[in-house]
């Protein structure tokens, strides 16, 4: 599920479940109250939210990013332990730390991941080429740059389990756990749980399975209060899924300005202005004085050393917000409700709380590809949540019963109202895909508009090559300025290298742009199927339609269950690209799901499943030798190049990678032959390990722990001791001991050596979830009533655009074309003859510096073509008005054209003479009598300047009726579609 687009509709809706984190930075150990007026037990850290922005940093200003991005493991490595200082500082727990990193994930989601990590790889690849390129052309123009970074964390796919960085990661994280328990006084009262990624699972869900465990255990306090940071969207569902009332999701503010956009200057200012960095601050950050002034700056940059080696790297601060899931839970409680309900009917707020995890589902997950019919962005829970409440008497009751999760027989899931539920909501999917279209054709129009605004008389190119030449000339090493120049030419470098990136991303401008499905059109479900899952007649399309919804539902059942009780199977996945239609779901409720549970891959498994070619260097040489020699058995899993489907899309990380799926026995029968050749490490990498406990030694349980340990014989024979509930804090579960020197200690000798103990951890042993709230929980006050639940109205019901053009609906004289004329020789003409020569341009660029595009597409461009199938072209046509809605004058038409299909009206609407804008009161129709003004085409449509366009694709090209717009061959044509 799409993490800003989902938080940012969560927040807009239910604005009171979030407020902003209180942060006071003078403390210094955080042993004072909380700041935010609330106590806080348990903090639970998804470290990979944490791992990733100090691996990579996000900045806006492309010189800060490069100035404080890390270049060494230990830059890593200390960002961490800052950020979780940071975290902690917030949160300020009473009783337990829980710190979860990824470990080897189910099947079902390493397909995500596998997809992300080759784009990745091939994006990078592409940007290193790019950059190597300025570089050098930067050296010939006599202009001088920072020098390139020479780092141990250029590649991020190594934040998987079983690479050398996540083994040392886990040491680290130990050895700070260590000190802080041992010397911070915020920390001593603490119990620190460390799962690290050689703990199988994902990190939210070890977090989750831990919280379910708990909640069963005698003696659980139901008033516990839990925060989870984390980034990930699921994380709100999977609070909600515990049914924990007191329970708090803390993540980074990304709704609001990010204060923390800094530009070069900024970064000096923040190790310039804090104590601390003026203490620690080494190279030539500690050289800057800013308390100078401004005109000092370039005598102060001149004396600065600026090699890699002088940079500080600093952690930007963002702003931190607070989640509270029981005001998210009042919220659901008013807004689900429907008053269209069964008879002798009545409500449980926990089982609607399920139905909503459940319906979010098909708004995107991380397991299965989302429907077409779907997108948050366009309202898409809001409809969920609509046709949930308006068929709810219909459905028959709640979609799911989660105190029947364990049942074989699958009664959690009600299949036969899910299956109402699905095709209901199939029933707005010509709406939306009309609207959809609709919106995607005047963003077009308005991107032709503007070029055409900027371009004038067209001559400008469409594709500007931003220039690089120094306009003043290059600065030389005498120069006086040279160094503060050294840094100006870094910052275009690294601009220019990111609107590069921008410029092969962006699908239409490459004149890529292709829509071979055409979902607003007739057909669109055969022509899905033909291009999709390369079904080509009717039998072939029912076949696996049936068969796509077969898979789909069992995948919404797996996701169920792992949310709800853990993983019911590591070795299921999904094993198409793409998802079906929501109106495609008939015989659902026919579906028999049966899992089989197998178990999880070992690390170096996982990196052969998810890594591309280029980041083998993250494995043992022998099995980097299965992903790169040519005499490899499995060597078809990891192309080089592959195909991503763009269609319809507008950038290119929209796109589909279509990536072979692994082939679990072959890769297992691989694997397990050069498992032997391991070294000692590299076999600890690869192996799987219990979580670990910290406690201080001074704590009443450290000393229980210890003393029934050091009983005679136990601690040789790594004997469990039940964890006494009443010494942990209300957490449960089994340790034993942990033989490493360090950690054992004797109960005698509680010197500093030994002042922090460190075992193993195992849960308690499994019992069923509970699906409701506790007795005994206290219910938190809240402000939330049924006035705050407003009413949405649904993005496909409202006719408007987001932008409408100004010019007005009758089509100004100067702008008619000659239909005699073809269409190169019109303004149109002169933008697709840019289009193309521009695609060429960006081509033989990509191409001569290997930095091409992903390969087995298609070239297209938008120009006028004569007998040659390309795809897509466009094609100018006169009779559309000047806003491109509804139908403009045009007289040069004979009046044997027959009424077109327009792609903004509905099929009702265009038997008529009205424009759809007039059907519904926007506009006039200035064209008078349009029956014999128009033409047929079954086309994507868009307008120009008063005129119209068609996208048309390879499938509906014809070599008939092809030639250029006026000539005998296409005005004798009307009757014939492209």
């Amino acid at each position: 599920m799409g993490v800003p687009s989902f938080y940012r509709w969560l927040a807009n809706k239910y604005p009171k479940t979030v407020v902003n984190a209180v942060e006071k930075t003078e403390e210094k150990d955080g042993t004072r109250p909380n700041p935010n007026d609330l106590e806080f037990d348990n903090l639970y850290l998804d470290m990979n939210g944490i791992i990733h922005p100090c691996f990579h940093p996000e900045h806006d200003d492309v010189l800060s990013k490069y100035l404080t991005t890390p270049g060494t493991y230990e830059e890593v490595f200390s960002n961490i332990f800052e950020y979780i200082d940071r975290i902690m500082m917030i949160v300020r727990p009473k009783k337990l730390l829980y710190l979860a990193i990824d470990g080897v994930a189910p099947r079902a989601k390493m397909n995500q991941q596998r997809t992300r990590r080759f784009r990745n790889a091939k994006d990078q690849e592409t940007l290193r080429k790019e950059e190597d390129r300025l570089r050098r052309q930067y050296e010939v123009e006599g202009k001088d740059v920072l020098p390139k970074q020479d780092s141990e964390v250029t590649d991020s796919n190594i934040i998987t389990p079983g690479t050398t960085f996540m083994f040392e990661l886990s040491k680290q994280l130990q050895t700070y756990v260590h000190l802080r328990v041992s010397k911070n006084d915020a920390w001593k009262h603490l119990k620190v749980i460390l799962s690290d990624a050689n703990a199988h699972g994902e990190g939210e869900h070890k977090i989750m399975s831990f919280i379910r465990l708990q909640r069963t255990c005698p003696g659980y306090n139901p008033n516990t209060h839990h925060v989870l940071y984390g980034l990930d969207a699921d994380l709100i569902m999977l609070a909600l899924a515990t049914h924990e009332l007191h329970f708090s999701i803390l993540r980074e503010n990304v709704l609001a300005e990010d204060k923390s956009k800094t530009s070069h200057s900024s970064v000096l200012l923040q190790a310039g202005n804090s104590e601390t960095n003026v203490v620690k601050c080494r190279g030539w950050f500690k050289q800057f004085d800013l308390n100078s002034d401004k005109v000092d700056i370039s005598q102060q940059m001149n004396k600065l050393d600026i090699t890699a080696a002088g940079k500080q790297k600093l952690l930007v601060k963002k702003p931190h917000q607070f989640l509270h899931v029981w005001i998210l839970r009042e919220y659901l409680n008013f807004d689900l409700r429907s008053t269209n309900v069964p008879e002798n009917f009545e409500y449980d707020i926990e089982r609607l709380i399920d139905d909503f995890i459940f319906i979010c589902f098909f708004g995107g997950n991380d397991f299965l590809p989302h429907m077409p019919t779907l997108e948050i962005h366009e309202g898409g829970i809001d409809l969920l949540i609509h046709v949930y409440k308006q068929e709810f008497k219909n459905l028959g009751g709640y979609l799911v019963n989660m105190e029947k999760v364990y049942d074989k027989k699958g009664g959690y899931i009600k299949v036969k109202r899910v299956e109402k539920f699905i095709l209901a909501l199939g029933t707005y999917e010509d709406q939306i895909f009309k609207k959809r279209s609709a919106i995607h054709e005047s963003k077009l129009r308005r991107m032709f508009s503007e070029f055409k605004d900027e371009s004038g008389n067209g001559e400008e190119e469409l594709f500007p090559v931003i220039s690089t030449h120094n306009q003043k000339g290059p600065y030389t090493e005498k120069s006086p300025d040279h160094d503060v120049q050294i840094i100006e030419n870094t910052k275009a470098l690294k601009e220019q290298l990111k609107s590069y990136n921008r410029e092969i991303s962006d699908v239409f401008r490459n004149g890529l742009l292709s829509d071979m499905v055409k979902l607003d059109t007739p057909g669109w479900r055969k022509r899905y199927y033909k291009y999709k899952f390369s079904a080509e007649t009717d039998a072939d399309v029912e076949k696996m339609r049936k068969e796509v919804v077969e898979r789909y539902t069992e995948g919404l059942c797996w996701v169920l269950l792992y949310y709800f009780s853990g993983v019911v199977s590591w070795t299921w996945f999904y094993p198409f690209h793409y998802g079906p239609f929501a109106s495609d779901f008939k015989g659902l409720s026919s579906t028999k799901v049966t899992f089989q549970r197998g178990s999880p891959f070992k690390p170096f498994d996982q990196l052969m499943s998810v890594l591309p070619p280029t980041s083998a260097h993250a494995l043992p040489p022998p099995y980097r030798l299965l992903m790169t020699t040519d005499d490899s058995n499995i060597l078809d899993f990891y192309p080089n190049d592959f195909d991503v489907d763009t269609d319809g899309k507008r950038f290119l990380w929209q796109g589909i990678c279509k990536l072979p799926f692994i082939d679990e026995k072959r890769l297992l029968a691989s694997t397990k032959m050069i498992e032997k050749e391991l070294t000692e490490e590299e076999a600890q990498r690869n192996a799987e390990n219990a979580d670990k406990l910290f406690l201080h030694s001074e704590e009443n349980l450290a000393l229980q722990i210890i003393s029934s340990f050091n009983n005679e014989g136990s601690i040789e024979q790594k004997s469990s001791m039940k964890v006494d509930t009443g010494l942990s804090g209300d957490i449960n579960g089994f340790v034993y001991p942990n033989l490493e020197p360090k950690y054992v200690c004797d109960v005698n000798d509680l010197g500093s050596d030994h002042d922090v103990l460190c075992v193993f951890y195992d849960p308690p042993c499994f019992s069923h979830h509970i699906p409701r709230v506790l007795e005994g929980t206290d219910i938190p006050d809240s402000d939330v009533s049924e006035a705050d639940i407003k009413e949405v109205r649904l993005w496909h019901e409202s006719h408007g655009y987001p932008v409408r053009s100004n010019r007005c609906h009758g089509q100004p004289e100067e702008d008619k074309i000659d239909p005699s004329v073809g269409l190169a020789s019109g303004w149109r003409g002169r933008v697709n003859e840019i289009a193309s020569s521009s695609q060429s341009r960006i081509q033989e660029r990509h191409f001569r510096h290997g930095t091409h595009s992903y390969p087995n597409r298609s070239n297209r461009s938008y120009e006028q073509v004569q007998g040659a199938q390309r795809s897509p072209t466009i094609r100018a046509v006169g009779g559309w008005s000047g806003r491109g809605r509804g139908r403009g004058h045009d007289a040069t038409l004979n009046s044997q054209s027959t009424s077109r299909h327009d792609a903004t009206r509905t099929p009702k609407e265009q038997t008529n003479c009205s424009s759809w804008w007039d059907t519904h009161g926007r506009g006039a129709r200035r064209n008078g009598n349009c029956e014999n003004r128009s033409i047929n085409y079954n086309g994507r449509t868009s307008t120009v300047n008063g005129q119209f366009w068609a996208v048309r694709s390879e499938s509906s090209s014809s070599n008939q009726g092809r030639g250029q717009w006026g000539d005998a061959k296409s005005k004798n044509a009307s009757n014939r579609r492209w």
